[in-house]
């Protein structure tokens, strides 16, 4: 399944949900999800089903300094 994350098409195993399509990208700990324009409340990751097509910005947040 085509999908476009962060400006860039990706090819993902699918159907999935946000949680899977984490797990498939590598990201761990917080990250926040935008699909289609619209915010990805992080209770909602587990069930919310993405469809081919779909835009996400995801911001993943890395401690530092």
């Amino acid at each position: 399944m085509k999908l476009v994350v962060n400006g860039e098409e990706t090819e993902v195993s699918g159907p999935c949900t946000v949680v899977d399509l984490l797990k498939q990208l590598g990201l761990n700990g917080p990250v926040a999800v935008e699909c289609n324009r619209e915010i990805v409340p992080r209770s909602e990751h587990g069930q919310f089903e993405l469809s081919a097509g779909d835009t996400l910005e995801l911001v993943h947040f890395v401690g530092g300094g």
